[in-house]
């Protein structure tokens, strides 16, 4: 039921929507300035690399890659061509978070929104053993999800508008995306995206659904101290959103 629930259109034939959605420029510095922050307060070792899993677009590499040596690593090749074309200079992996293998390791790791497609417990924890794997000793994963149990809205509808400066002159795009928890005693919830898309004035509407996780903190704390990390917690304010940034550093 989950595998016919996602559609991933934005990660494939509607990929070259995003780009248009959220300036890599303003939106994405702000939260790279955040974790660059944290790498730097609990890492134990000198800071040189880092490693994006699930990059995406490469929209946060654009902003670290001023202060690391970074690598993207991301499932889809179409949003991994993206990520190349903003980020030429920079190397992308294509792999899958749960069981990807690197011959390199690193001196940081950042798991963005990525880490909320692992809709269950064993999949959270493959991914986070993946990156431990892949994280030097004193090395730091920062890993921020969308949404925990605890600041979860039901039924939360946000619309955004294309960016004005990214978008074709003869195209209008906005982003309405809804998320809602269809059954509470699970640990998953669902987001629906309409792209409203106007051609030349001519409108057509096309749709995105995802089944994502839906863990609370406790949770997150659990997993991620049984994989082997030491915990610290910060917060992160966007607007009217707070989220939880889990900054992970690895034993020596």
């Amino acid at each position: 039921m989950t595998d016919k629930l996602n559609t991933f259109r934005l990660y494939t034939d509607l990929a070259w929507l995003w780009p248009l959605w959220g300036d890599h420029t303003t939106e994405y510095a702000r939260y790279c300035d955040h974790v660059v922050r944290l790498i730097r307060q609990y890492a134990q070792r000198p800071v040189e690399s880092l490693l994006n899993i699930g990059c995406g677009g490469g929209k946060n590499i654009f902003n670290l890659k001023k202060h690391f040596r970074a690598v993207g690593l991301d499932l889809s090749p179409t949003m991994l061509s993206l990520a190349a074309k903003l980020n030429p200079e920079c190397e992308f992996v294509e792999g899958d978070m749960r069981n990807f293998s690197l011959a390199n390791s690193f001196d940081s790791i950042l798991m963005d929104d990525g880490i909320s497609y692992m809709s269950n417990r064993p999949d959270l924890s493959s991914t986070l053993q993946a990156a431990f794997h892949h994280l030097e000793p004193g090395g730091v994963l920062v890993v921020t999800p969308d949404v925990m149990t605890e600041n979860f809205c039901q039924n939360q509808t946000v619309a955004t508008p294309a960016l004005v400066t990214a978008k074709p002159a003869n195209i209008d795009v906005v982003f309405v995306e809804n998320i809602y928890d269809p059954d509470p005693t699970d640990e998953h919830y669902e987001t629906t995206i309409l792209y409203l898309i106007r051609e030349n004035g001519s409108l057509r509407i096309e749709t995105d659904r995802f089944t994502l996780g839906l863990f609370s903190i406790d949770t997150w704390n659990g997993i991620l101290s049984e994989t082997g990390f030491i915990l610290y917690q910060e917060k992160y304010i966007d607007g009217e959103n707070e989220y939880t940034s889990f900054a992970c550093t690895k034993p020596k």
